[in-house]
């Protein structure tokens, strides 16, 4: 289906510097985010959008001072409540390319609603979440995706909750597209993210990006034994398959799981309506004499 936010004519290439905006990344050095960022910055670059086509917006979190960071339109909102906030920009104004990022705390804690449901409504935007397993802005604290026994300041003994798993979860929401990165492969991961700007539907990456500063369990080294790309035998179409794939974790598989790209996007839907009513004045009227 054809890109409706590149529809402005690009007179020469883009450069990456570009997208960068004079707020330099304040996140801790080594952290996997900077990775996340320069993957973002090639993806945009590879799509070769004008920067005033481009909204990226975020919640609360380390990861979620993204916007900060690039030269875009941005929008730093409240804890958990991403989501939202995209499908009111998207729906408001269909021709901007969304980016939503965040962290996981943010994504299936306090957010963790609005992930579901934003999932199966399938908004076409792009959801990149930095998956580090743990609560980096408060100094340390278990998140919805740290492992039991994993021992914090807000679990001294272990925790003893069961870690929830993003991409499973995605899955049975009703996703279209569901993938997996990891920070510590930049080039991988924007191949990932250009994959889910052009998926006409909601887009989820997951990707693992480890915390240097309070996560000492899953690092860089971690995640580099532990990971693998999806085997080529994979149909992405096959969602029962990905969910089999999703819930292993010996490997942890790297690499797009599952796209769906018959299902029209709600923003799609929305806009169809609304054409199909093109008199929107002879609507408001109806709509003011029936409630009124």
């Amino acid at each position: 289906m054809p890109d409706s936010a590149a529809s402005a004519t690009v007179e020469r290439p883009h450069t990456i510097d570009e997208y960068k905006s004079s707020a330099k990344p304040t996140w801790c050095p080594g952290c996997g985010d900077f990775g996340v960022l320069n993957a973002v910055y090639n993806s945009l670059k590879v799509k070769g959008y004008n920067t005033e086509d481009v909204v990226v917006i975020s919640g609360i979190g380390c990861s979620s001072r993204f916007p900060f960071f690039v030269s875009a339109y941005g929008f730093h909102g409240v804890h958990g409540r991403a989501i939202p906030i995209a499908t009111g920009v998207k729906v408001a104004n269909p021709d901007l390319k969304v980016l939503v990022v965040g962290g996981d705390g943010d994504a299936f804690a306090i957010g963790g609603g609005h992930f579901v449901h934003g999932m199966r409504r399938n908004v076409d935007v792009t959801y990149v979440i930095m998956d580090n397993e743990i609560y980096g802005l408060t100094k340390g604290q278990t998140s919805p995706t740290s492992n039991v026994g994993f021992i914090t300041k807000s679990s001294p003994k272990g925790s003893v909750d069961q870690p929830l798993n993003p991409l499973a979860l995605a899955l049975i929401s009703g996703a279209t597209f569901v993938a997996r990165g990891f920070a510590g492969k930049p080039k991988e991961l924007a191949d990932l993210i250009v994959q889910g700007i052009n998926h006409p539907g909601m887009a989820l990456i997951d990707v693992y990006s480890p915390c240097p500063t309070f996560n000492e369990v899953n690092t860089f080294k971690f995640f580099r034994d532990t990971t693998q790309t999806i085997p080529a035998t994979h149909s992405t179409s096959d969602r029962a398959a990905a969910i089999e794939l999703a819930l292993q974790d010996d490997p942890l598989y790297l690499g797009l799981f599952y796209q769906a790209t018959e299902s029209e996007s709600f923003d799609r839907r929305v806009r169809r309506l609304q054409t199909a009513n093109a008199d929107e004045s002879a609507v408001m009227d109806r709509l003011f004499e029936q409630f009124s």
